[in-house]
Parts: C-alpha cells; sequence; structure tokens
C-alpha cells in the first residue's frame, strides 16, 4: 500500500434533518404494503414498495432530491396499483350484471319458440 502521498482528511457530511423551508418527502411505504399484500394488480404494489423503501433510505441519508424522486414514482406506482385493483373488479361486475340481463332479455323473448304447441289434427301423419 502506497502511503507516500499526502491524504485529504475530509470530515464527514453531516447527515440531519433537511433545511427547515423544503418538507420532507412522503415515502407512501404503509400504502405500498396495503398495496402489495391486498391489491397487488400486476405486480404494481412490489414496485410502489421498492420505490417507497428506496425514498425512505434517501431520506434518510439526506439526500433530499432523490427521495422526492423516489416518493413520486412510489405515488405514481401505487395509485396505478389501487386505481387498477378498484376499477377491474367494478368492470368485470358491471360485464357479469349486463351479461345476466341481456341472457334473461334473449330467454324471455325465445319463450315462444320453446313453448310450440302442436294443435289441431294429424292429418299431417297420414
Amino acid at each position: 500500500m502506497d502511503t507516500s502521498y499526502p491524504r485529504e482528511e475530509r470530515p464527514p457530511p453531516k447527515r440531519g434533518p433537511p433545511p427547515a423551508a423544503a418538507p420532507a418527502p412522503r415515502d407512501h411505504l404503509v400504502w405500498a404494503i396495503f398495496n402489495t399484500l391486498y391489491m397487488n394488480f400486476c405486480c404494481l404494489g412490489f414496485v410502489a414498495l421498492a420505490f417507497a423503501v428506496k425514498a425512505r433510505d434517501r431520506k434518510v441519508s439526506g439526500d433530499v432530491e432523490a427521495a422526492r424522486h423516489f416518493s413520486s414514482k412510489a405515488r405514481c406506482y401505487n395509485a396505478l396499483a389501487t386505481a387498477g385493483s378498484v376499477v377491474l373488479p367494478l368492470l368485470l361486475g358491471a360485464l357479469i350484471v349486463t351479461g345476466v340481463i341481456h341472457l334473461s332479455k334473449l330467454a324471455q323473448e325465445s319463450v315462444g319458440f320453446f313453448t310450440y304447441q302442436f294443435s289441431g289434427s294429424d292429418d299431417e301423419d297420414q
């Protein structure tokens, strides 16, 4: 190991809270955990959880800009996961209800076809 050159002794950067002017970004971790466990549509909840953890890590380390960036992505994926998990079951339910209504109307209209009664004489059989 070569130690002949002088080393720079820099103090470690201070890792304190961010300045009071800019509030700390939210990491949306609880929302991401909820989406991951209960409404994991196309794994968007898991992706949101990964970005939420990254946002929390960056916030703890003091990198506020990166924390805001990851927080924004976590919020976006959480919103997509929640919207997809709420809209798709509602859409499926609406399709089932309209299908049942259509089939019941079709059955009522075709009752006459299935209840055809042969009346009169048997002249055609002879």
